[in-house]
């Protein structure tokens, strides 16, 4: 189905937290893929059904490892844990190393996780770098979500990515792949959505403000804790819902011509 990267320009706006919170909103069942190039936060976390930590040999390394062999029946599913909650998982790497050390198999994993039979995967891209190794991820998207504070240097920095990364998302092309940007913000501060989007048009920036993601200190502690029961009801939670559902709408005109049998 559609391959969607969640990431931020600069600092901590809770990348992953926000990537949890969207997957327990999605609006079809979703897998939460971590490709944190900095190491991933997923299975330092959560724990299985059982109570158990996810097993640090399966995910993306053996993803990784599969696609490297050459393999000519690579499933996603064979490489996914179930955590507490039902949400299924793709762990990601402890290290930057593991990282680079996939190498161009990240093109194949790219192409892989956007095919995935009745599921979308989310990928929890952290912190995006000029370089990074997942930039095949980027390029092979339906659709990327910038996660942003509105403040001077969260925009300036926003910014400044977006346009480093015009190419890459072939900015200005029927290929180009959707951007959206939330804003990590008080609830009550949703009057910021306008000014943003205006703000971005001034910088001629072909970029969709989806809304905000809700700081709520309690209610991420419980999506970091893996306690989504207590979260369900938070603004977070509601703000995340209303930002999954624009996103997943935000994708390209060649998936939505798929979808809807265009040629």
């Amino acid at each position: 189905m559609g391959l969607y990267v969640i990431a931020s320009a600069k600092g901590s706006p809770g990348v992953t937290t926000t990537a949890v919170a969207l997957a327990g909103a999605w609006p079809v069942e979703p897998v939460l893929a971590d490709l944190d190039p900095a190491g991933g936060d997923v299975a330092l976390r959560y724990r299985d059904e059982a109570g158990a930590p996810l097993d640090p040999d399966r995910g993306l390394l053996s993803l990784g490892a599969a696609v490297r062999r050459g393999s000519s029946d690579v499933r996603l599913s064979d490489h996914v844990q179930h955590v507490s909650g039902g949400l299924e998982v793709l762990a990601g790497v402890s290290s930057p190393s593991q990282v680079q050390g996939l190498g161009p198999a990240w093109l194949h994993l790219a192409r892989a996780m956007r095919v995935v039979p009745d599921r979308d995967v989310i990928a929890d891209c952290g912190r995006l770098m000029p370089g990074s190794a997942t930039l095949p991820v980027l390029q092979h998207a339906d659709a990327v979500l910038m996660l942003a504070r509105p403040t001077i240097e969260g925009l300036s920095h926003l910014r400044e990515r977006l346009h480093s990364f015009s190419e890459t998302l072939q900015f200005g092309t029927y290929e180009a792949v959707p951007v959206g940007v939330a804003l990590v913000t008080p609830y009550r501060d949703s009057g910021v959505v306008g000014e943003v989007q205006a703000i971005l048009d001034r910088s001629r920036l072909p970029v969709s403000v989806l809304g905000i993601i809700a700081e709520d200190e309690k209610a991420a502690e419980a999506i970091r804790i893996g306690d989504g029961r207590r979260a369900r009801k938070s603004l977070l939670m509601r703000s995340a819902a209303d930002v999954a559902d624009r996103l997943h709408r935000l994708t390209r005109p060649q998936a939505q011509n798929a979808e809807w049998g265009v040629a």
